[in-house]
């Protein structure tokens, strides 16, 4: 399974999603102080969690 890292700014095109407003404060207390941005953070988690579900075999053949 692969470590999550926190990410440097990769190049991205905007996106507008809602979150829980605690799990933004979550995510806002873990970057602080870190060269990185919430929306890097959110990129490299759904990174992950895609990852994972390929090695775990559970996304399907709808996702390659």
């Amino acid at each position: 399974m692969k470590k999550f890292q926190i990410p440097k700014i990769p190049p991205t095109t905007s996106k507008s999603i809602r979150m829980p407003n605690d799990l933004i404060d979550e995510v806002e207390e873990a970057i602080k102080g870190k060269d990185c941005t919430f929306t890097a953070f959110v990129v490299e988690a759904v990174r992950v969690a895609l990852e994972n579900l390929k090695e775990d075999g559970e996304q399907g053949e709808s996702y390659k």
